[in-house]
């Protein structure tokens, strides 16, 4: 597998989303296949959930029709190791807990790990379980990524404290898709997160196009744009999607 850190090695990277399985298991099969030749320098797969608290509605909703359509945890991970020969590039689920805990926390994260993915973002990891999977990613090599946002500074350094990888700065208060918060808290947010850790810093929720992204690079490490790329998969599919996405880079 490859390591996040490989994501921004002399550059600033480029991080994009996708639901797993949405619109069909095959067009994320493309995807993946085509993921090594596109502009991104990372992907994070979510595994779709029926209740997704962090997702803005098109994310949920994109979700909902993935599960609809008999997309599973089990149905993932047999499409990833179909695929992880032809996948060079980093990739990191966007899970939630109840997925993993259901699917017993060692045993999803091994999994993880046999398939080619690098690490997790958890947005509801309860912080008294952040110590056991901390300590499992690392049994495993996997990155546990820390999500910050503008509101959560007085806990930051404990969330530091068990992340790896990269951290994600959350540049909305809210769901994902919502607006950004203001761009002098991001910078505070960003330089705050840098004087405390020497992992990269890439800003999500709230970046859309590329003039968000060259605003976001000019002070983080990376950019991630999530709602924009999954409206996209709803288009188009394959290479002629992954031109699409060049175009909000």
């Amino acid at each position: 597998m490859a390591k996040i850190s490989k994501a921004f090695e002399g550059k600033k990277a480029n991080i994009g989303y996708i639901v797993a399985g949405y619109p069909s298991i095959e067009h994320t099969r493309e995807f993946l296949l085509n993921l090594d030749t596109s502009s991104l320098d990372l992907l994070e797969l979510g595994i779709p959930y029926s209740d997704p608290l962090a997702d803005g509605k098109l994310i949920a909703e994109a979700s909902f029709e993935a599960v609809t359509n008999g997309v599973n945890t089990e149905r993932i991970f047999s499409l990833l190791e179909e695929c992880k020969q032809s996948v060079n590039k980093p990739l990191v689920f966007l899970v939630y807990y109840n997925i993993i805990f259901a699917y017993g926390v060692e045993k999803f994260i091994a999994r993880s790990s046999e398939v080619g993915i690098s690490g997790f973002i958890i947005p509801d990891l309860p912080y008294e379980e952040c110590e056991e999977v901390s300590g499992l990613c690392s049994k495993f090599g996997l990155d546990l990524v820390p999500l910050i946002s503008v509101t959560s500074a007085h806990r930051t350094d404990k969330i530091l404290s068990i992340g790896s990888g990269f951290i994600y700065a959350l540049g909305a208060v809210g769901v994902s898709g919502s607006q950004r918060a203001s761009i002098d808290r991001l910078k505070n947010l960003v330089s705050d997160l840098k004087q405390k850790s020497d992992l990269p810093v890439a800003v999500g929720f709230g970046v859309k196009n590329s003039s968000d992204v060259s605003e976001v690079k000019s002070f983080a490490d990376g950019a991630i744009i999530g709602t924009e790329i999954v409206k996209l998969t709803a288009k188009f599919k394959g290479e002629e999607l992954m031109r699409e996405i060049e175009k909000l880079f």
